[in-house]
């Protein structure tokens, strides 16, 4: 994750790092400006097409579509940020949990059982580190896919690594209640955490393996598209050559909030602006640490 002033005007206009959009886009901004710059040239210097030419009404087309297309993209970034929010707010839960857990097996566990408060040590924080791993994983993308995949040859559904180490604390505290370290009524009162830690598990794939349907990603590309190359076509008689401008900005808005979308709607890869996972990993076992030892 990115971290910035966001009162730094300056900085924020005119820096570009690598997760900006226009150095990504630029070729193909470039494409855009050269494609308006022909079709200008093509109707007022080779086709000379006259003024009240049918061509120039595409301009009310446009100005009927440029709604349309708002609207879509308004609700594609909120449906992708909302995705990107969850996933940040189960990873909170999960740092809270995490810390519930240690707080109160702090207080059950006799301050001498040096073994136990290891063993809890260690397996708490894994937990969040497997969950990590887990997420990023391509396999956990396409489990709810029912055919292999032909990039991932061996397609195993049967290794879920949180549930393993979800299963192993749970063994562990269940241990502990029959050897008499815990009580019945203090092994209730772990369940909570225990229970919240796959319920995190479970939320995170829900978003991970269930992306935008395709209909609707394919469709705003291919309207972004069109809509991009027919402006030209209306307003060559209105903008003549500084359309050529106007169009690439047009198209590096668009597109740029499209890919923002893309890129935040799974929060779980290695984008600079997805979840810093391994770091709020890290500050688990900090804490964890901190608490037990």
């Amino acid at each position: 994750m990115i971290n910035y002033n966001s009162k730094a005007w300056l900085v924020n206009i005119f820096v570009f790092r690598r997760a900006d959009t226009l150095r990504q886009l630029a070729p193909k901004i470039i494409m855009a400006c050269l494609y308006s710059a022909i079709i200008v040239y093509i109707e007022t210097k080779w086709l000379k097409l006259p003024e009240n030419s049918p061509a120039r009404h595409f301009g009310i087309l446009q100005t009927l579509l440029s709604f349309v297309i708002s609207m879509l993209l308004v609700f594609r970034t909120n449906t992708a940020y909302d995705r990107w929010w969850e996933g940040r707010k189960q990873w909170g839960t999960l740092v809270n949990s995490s810390r519930n857990l240690a707080i109160k097996l702090n207080a059950m566990l006799p301050h001498n059982d040096a073994k136990n408060r290891s063993f809890f040590i260690k397996i708490i924080p894994l937990f969040a580190t497997v969950l990590q791993q887990h997420l990023q994983s391509e396999t956990t993308r396409l489990e709810l896919d029912t055919e292999p995949h032909p990039e991932i040859p061996d397609f195993d559904r049967t290794k879920h690594i949180p549930n393993q180490a979800a299963s192993v604390m749970t063994m562990k505290l269940n241990l502990l209640y029959k050897e008499g370290v815990i009580t019945g009524d203090q092994l209730i009162i772990v369940n909570n955490e225990m229970q919240a830690f796959m319920d995190i598990c479970g939320a995170c794939e829900r978003i991970k393996n269930t992306p935008i349907p395709y209909s609707y990603s394919a469709f705003i590309k291919k309207f972004i598209f069109l809509y991009t190359i027919t402006l030209p076509v209306g307003m060559a008689f209105t903008l003549h050559y500084l359309l050529v401008p106007v169009v690439g900005v047009v198209f590096y808005v668009l597109a740029s909030l499209e890919m923002i979308a893309e890129e935040i709607e799974d929060p779980f890869g290695n984008d600079e602006n997805d979840l810093p996972m391994k770091k709020m990993a890290a500050n688990i076992k900090k804490n964890v640490e901190d608490i037990l030892r």
